[in-house]
């Protein structure tokens, strides 16, 4: 059967290579020049399932007033007249009860864990250097940090993830550029299982590895539409510089990340994502004493600070309101304070190479995976900023549904059925 995947980021990447397994002729479609360009190319590169947590948490709201207004935020609000980001407002506000964040949590940790199994089991079959770490250490700077942090440790200490929560020494015992740091975190948390590496640069070598079995991809192509007729999907409508096409197939997958809602809203396929500017910066190492040896995470100012062999990425920062590609000062600035505090010799800031992208995120943190209510038309969206902890998993996932195969996790809270979505029988 020929199916065709509409993106190449991390998560459209892996699902064309789990459809090429499942016997599937595949044909991946992206506007970008190559894979991993939007989304997938300046994230933080953590595969951190234990630390997958709906932005949606207790105490959250209060978190954002706190810091609204300070010049190092989490968190850039720019309210606007648009209606789609107030209903997404008010459905992440009423994610944010304690019950629901349990929920919503272990959902996300559920595919967050398959696809690091799914990684883990490519990778013994392919190994490829991705400048892969192991480990996760989020520091608290605050007695504040560890009370919000609560919730989030208790979901952990019931579904017997491993885990320590460790003293300021402890930290820079396990990181010891940490000694050199301007701020001392009053404690921290390690997750001695969790892992990072750099997303991009693993996207490209899956792609090589897909091409190699066959799967095409057509790169600098826009898709402008879908052919659907009769409450089935026949195909793509693209745009290349070669001229417009109908390009027909027996499965379509959406994973367009943000682009998504537009292309499914004409046919009923309503999915509440709204799209979340982040930021990075890529620094050279100028002291490997000095810099860190794995990932942490600042969890005050939410922002991640992961080693890639000789260069750090930092990122961070959480922007409703401003669908524009462009880069803010403020979320910057935010950016290098982290790095500074933390690691203040570790990177030369005149090397730090800059990045913004839209994080697909839905209002309880967890992807939708699967039917989307229109025949053999298939979803791997909103997987917000941990597409990379759950790229696999979900490629995996949405290519044993198309080949009518039964996915080997609980697919319950992980479809648009939770939002009251009919699903049609998918063929």
């Amino acid at each position: 059967m020929h199916t065709i995947v509409l993106g190449a980021g991390v998560i459209g990447v892996a699902t064309a290579w789990y459809l090429r397994e499942c016997g599937c002729d595949v044909t991946v479609i992206e506007r970008e020049p190559d894979v991993a360009l939007a989304t997938s190319f300046g994230n933080a590169g953590v595969i951190a399932p234990g630390y997958v947590t709906p932005w949606a948490a207790p105490g959250m709201p209060a978190k954002i007033l706190k810091y609204l207004f300070k010049p190092a935020s989490p968190l850039i609000f720019r309210p606007t007249f648009d209606a789609a980001q107030w209903r997404w407002i008010a459905r992440w506000l009423r994610e944010c009860d304690i019950e629901r964040f349990r929920v919503n949590k272990q959902r996300m940790q559920r595919i967050a864990y398959y696809s690091r199994e799914c990684l883990h089991a490519f990778r013994a079959q392919h190994p490829f250097d991705y400048a892969r770490s192991d480990g996760y250490l989020q520091l608290f700077r605050s007695e504040y940090d560890v009370e919000f942090a609560q919730p989030a440790l208790a979901v952990l200490r019931d579904a017997g993830i491993a885990h320590r929560e460790v003293s300021a020494a402890e930290c820079a015992q396990i990181e010891p550029g940490l000694r050199w740091a301007r701020q001392q975190p009053v404690s921290g948390l390690y997750l001695p299982d969790d892992e990072a590496g750099d997303c991009a640069r693993f996207t490209r070598e899956l792609r090589a590895h897909c091409e190699a079995h066959g799967v095409r991809f057509r790169f600098d192509t826009r898709v402008t539409g879908l052919d659907v007729q009769r409450g089935a999907v026949r195909g793509v409508y693209v745009e290349s510089a070669s001229g417009k096409e109908t390009l027909t197939a027996g499965a379509v997958v959406v994973a367009m990340g943000v682009d998504s809602a537009a292309l499914l809203a004409p046919f009923g396929v309503k999915v509440p994502l709204y799209p979340v500017k982040g930021y990075s910066a890529t620094l050279a190492v100028v002291d490997d004493e000095k810099a860190p040896r794995a990932a942490l995470m600042d969890e005050s100012l939410k922002t991640a600070i992961t080693r890639f062999g000789p260069n750090l990425r930092v990122a961070g920062t959480a922007e409703l309101g401003d669908r524009r590609a462009t880069l803010r000062e403020q979320a910057l600035q935010t950016l290098m304070k982290v790095l500074d505090d933390w690691f203040p010799h570790a990177a030369a800031p005149s090397s730090a190479q800059f990045w913004v992208g839209h994080r697909p995120m839905t209002p309880d943190g967890a992807p939708l995976l699967g039917p989307s209510g229109v025949d053999r038309l298939w979803l791997n969206v909103g997987h917000g900023s941990t597409g990379w902890a759950m790229s696999m998993g979900s490629g995996r996932v949405v290519a044993d549904l198309v080949t009518q195969r039964v996915p080997e996790i609980d697919l319950d809270g992980l479809t648009l059925a939770r939002y009251g979505r009919s699903r049609s029988s998918q063929r």
